[in-house]
């Protein structure tokens, strides 16, 4: 959205990521808040933003990338429960009202939110729909970028 020039630097962790940002081998990082929420409270590193559409529960007075100067940019990283495709439609019915109610939970939903996930407890057609969003929209991401995909 930028046209930015970076080198990305794959890790096999968030573990790594951080240990290289903190030592400046990398100039910066997209990490999920609890592999940095410590390092940010003690002083080894600095948030810049959020890529989420909305601030975060964890950290309300980080803005987002979007507040920061680049509207409508957006990454999330989201969860979903799966089963296989043949899967009687009973059984997600009931995975799902047993997963919902989970997530709804207070000591869950206070865990979450401690890790820095943000609970959505919704529909399997809302997944879906989320589902086939996300692959239409990171599939211009790769398009743009000339992405190989095997």
């Amino acid at each position: 959205m930028t046209g930015t020039d970076m080198v990305h630097v794959p890790y096999k962790g968030a573990s790594l990521a951080v240990i290289d940002l903190i030592s400046n081998q990398v100039q910066l990082s997209f990490i999920s808040a609890p592999g940095v929420v410590p390092h940010l409270k003690a002083g080894r590193l600095r948030a810049i933003a959020v890529t989420n559409a909305k601030r975060s529960a964890l950290l309300p007075e980080l803005p987002t990338v979007a507040e920061s100067g680049l509207p409508g940019y957006e990454s999330e990283g989201w969860h979903g429960l799966f089963a296989p495709a043949r899967t009687p439609q009973a059984v997600i019915e009931r995975l799902n009202r047993e997963f919902v109610a989970a997530l709804r939970a207070p000591e869950i939903g206070a865990q979450l939110l401690s890790g820095g996930a943000e609970p959505v407890a919704s529909s399997a057609a809302a997944l879906g729909v989320k589902l086939r969003a996300e692959i239409a929209r990171w599939a211009k991401v790769v398009k743009a970028a000339h992405m190989k995909v095997d």
